[in-house]
């Protein structure tokens, strides 16, 4: 679904988003049947500063977020979730605690953490790094981490097979939390559906699945009607989503273009892009899904400052009329 708006609507459409947001609480459970629930609305951390709000729960009520994912430093640190007085971790039991209670008191919740493995190059502290964090996303009530699954230093011959031994490692070693782990799809690896298909039937658990980017598919250069039909086939296996669009011209929607194609020029809000996100929620819905809608937004940066936190706002009200 393409939807066009014009300056006026779009200040318009923004000021309504931003006077009628409201905080709610939404269960991040998964099943794999259908399901009714309202899906929890929201962002990734890093977004919030550009609201211009004095700390991340404010920011988060501005823009009408119900829930947030959380970027997670090699310290376990949470530095995208900012506080005039005091800073976020997950390397203490205090910590946890603090951020734990910070969330319930503003009503929002964190339904996911964001990592950024390197398996291949330091497989030992990744083990031992995403498993604390499991234990965190457990304490929290998150039910996912999404991971990156890319190599760094072995060859696309060699990656599948390391892939499925060290995620199945990691697997077996978080057992205990239940948390689920989601490979994104992004770059040049687990954009490819035989990549994911792959390591999915090795490891073979279903604590193992995807953070979904509904734009990194279209990216990396499937055409526009392929997409549903990747959703689809992996919608019971997303844990997370990362909801961003494209707006490619007509005569190129349904070419395989060159992955990454123009991809700086043509992203957008999710409301002005090619994506039809109703047909995408009621894949995810019909598949079970039960976690949250993230907004990932890479075209802020098109925007003046002042108007960015509206853009968020606005996508925001839009994933939330269609949940």
């Amino acid at each position: 679904m393409k939807l066009t708006v014009n300056r006026r609507e779009f200040v318009a459409g923004s000021c309504a988003a931003l006077a009628g947001v409201a905080l709610g609480r939404m269960s991040s459970g998964f099943t794999y049947a259908p399901t009714e629930q309202k899906l929890a609305v929201g962002c990734r951390d890093v977004h919030l500063k550009v609201t211009g709000a004095d700390d991340c729960w404010a920011a988060m009520r501005t823009i009408g977020a119900e829930s947030v994912a959380a970027t997670v430093g090699d310290d376990l640190s949470i530095p995208a979730l900012f506080h005039p007085s005091r800073k976020y971790t997950l390397a203490t039991a205090e910590g946890i605690e603090q951020l734990a209670a910070d969330a319930k008191a503003a009503g929002v919740k964190v339904t996911a953490f964001c990592m950024s493995n390197r398996f291949d190059t330091r497989p030992d502290f990744e083990l031992e790094w995403t498993a604390k964090a499991a234990e965190a996303a457990k304490a929290l009530g998150a039910k996912a981490i999404r991971i990156d699954v890319v190599p760094h230093k072995l060859s696309p011959q060699e990656f599948p097979a390391f892939a499925v031994e060290i995620l199945g490692k990691l697997v077996k070693a978080t057992e205990s939390t239940g948390v689920r782990f989601g490979m994104e799809n992004h770059g040049g690896t687990t954009n490819n559906p035989e990549f994911l298909r792959t390591v999915f039937q090795g490891v073979g658990s279903d604590r193992l699945g995807l953070t979904l980017d509904t734009a990194n598919f279209y990216w990396f250069g499937h055409p526009l009607s392929k997409l549903y039909d990747l959703y689809a086939e992996f919608a019971p296996r997303v844990v997370h989503t990362h909801c961003k669009s494209i707006r490619y011209p007509e005569s190129e929607r349904e070419t395989q273009r060159q992955r990454g194609w123009k991809y700086g020029d043509y992203c957008c809000p999710i409301y002005e892009g090619d994506i039809d996100f109703r047909r995408v929620v009621e894949i995810l819905r019909k598949a079970g899904y039960a976690n949250d809608l993230c907004i990932e937004n890479e075209s802020l940066g098109k925007f003046p400052q002042a108007e960015q936190g509206s853009v968020l706002a606005r996508e925001i009200e839009y994933l939330k009329e269609l949940r």
